[in-house]
């Protein structure tokens, strides 16, 4: 609520502000948000006393956060573990909640004495594949250490508009918050050493030249796990991940880079695919790690969803040239 200096309650948004004028504001107290058991199919990789590997599906959020209550991965881990409503307090949670390509900063879920269940890493909404969970505390701290000192294997795979060059690298590119839009990452040369940004460094590999150039398949390797890392990388080196609006890779972007690389006799294929995208073309392929009870290591890989196998077989259709 704003006052006006004659004590006008002011209820546009449009009204502006003058010199002179005293504003008065109430601001609401957050409320504790609630993650409810929900039968949601879950396909599980793994499972054993002490922890979960889940392919997560593209368009699922990994837990809740204020907008995202209900149909997210710890609402169905909560039910296929057997464990009771969580609650917790919203500003706990990081700014980053539903947007990391994968980040390495462990998220908890307090309850009256657990930390269950703990989701040690995330996966963006739009992105596929692989996520560890851990059913127990322990198992909670010590895959937090592996993430923290980047000894967790990851293995990324992207589709592309346009192909890097050179066709492999590695990015070493800070990594911080777009000051124009907060749900965009920018990677800023230097920004590190002035506390702008965060370390963050991916290598980068050209798997598959598709399309005549209109397209890569790209692997992508973390070093680090920042939000978004891949794909504000990916805009950094000029190749935006198709389907990403976020960070330049549009359907329009799609069109026109697909449509200067090719005969207009592809035009009609090339519409169909572009027509397909409706997530960054993102994909958690591998993960690996040492199991926190047991102490051996444990791989696990799982290929793309339909939705990215299909406009991949589009773009191979057109031409493929493996690197």
């Amino acid at each position: 609520m704003a006052t006006s200096s004659v004590s006008v309650v002011v209820l546009k948004v449009s009204h502006v502000v003058r010199d002179g004028d005293s504003v008065n504001c109430t601001i609401a107290e957050l409320q504790p948000l609630r993650a409810e058991p929900e039968d949601i199919p879950l396909d599980i990789v793994y499972e054993d006393d002490h922890i979960l590997v889940v392919n997560k599906p593209a368009h699922m959020v990994v837990h809740p956060a204020p907008g995202n209550a209900n149909g997210t991965l710890v609402n169905g881990i909560l039910h296929h573990c057997r464990l009771s409503t969580v609650c917790f307090n919203p500003e706990s949670l990081p700014d980053n909640i539903d947007d990391d390509d994968s980040s390495d900063e462990a998220t908890v879920f307090p309850s009256e004495s657990s930390v269950r269940p703990g989701i040690v890493h995330r996966l963006d909404k739009g992105t596929s594949g692989l996520l560890v969970v851990a059913k127990d505390e322990h198992s909670h701290s010590h895959l937090a250490e592996q993430f923290k000192e980047h000894t967790v294997k990851r293995v990324y795979v992207s589709l592309t508009c346009g192909v890097p060059s050179p066709d492999s690298g590695r990015v070493d590119i800070p990594i911080g918050r777009d000051s124009n839009n907060r749900i965009r990452m920018v990677a800023i040369p230097g920004s590190a050493l002035q506390g702008k940004a965060r370390h963050a460094v991916s290598r980068y590999k050209v798997v598959e030249i598709l399309a005549n150039g209109g397209c890569a398949l790209v692997e992508w390797r973390l070093e680090t796990g920042r939000t978004h890392q891949i794909r504000a990388h990916a805009k950094y080196l000029g190749i935006p991940l198709l389907g990403d609006d976020v960070y330049g890779g549009t359907k329009h972007m799609a069109l026109s880079q697909l449509q200067s690389k090719n005969s207009s006799s592809y035009y009609g294929q090339i519409h169909q695919l572009v027509a397909k995208l409706e997530r960054p073309s993102l994909h958690a392929l591998s993960l690996g790690f040492r199991h926190p009870h047991k102490g051996e290591d444990l791989h696990f890989s799982q290929m793309p969803p339909f939705d990215f196998a299909e406009i991949l077989d589009c773009l191979r259709n057109i031409s493929s040239e493996k690197v």
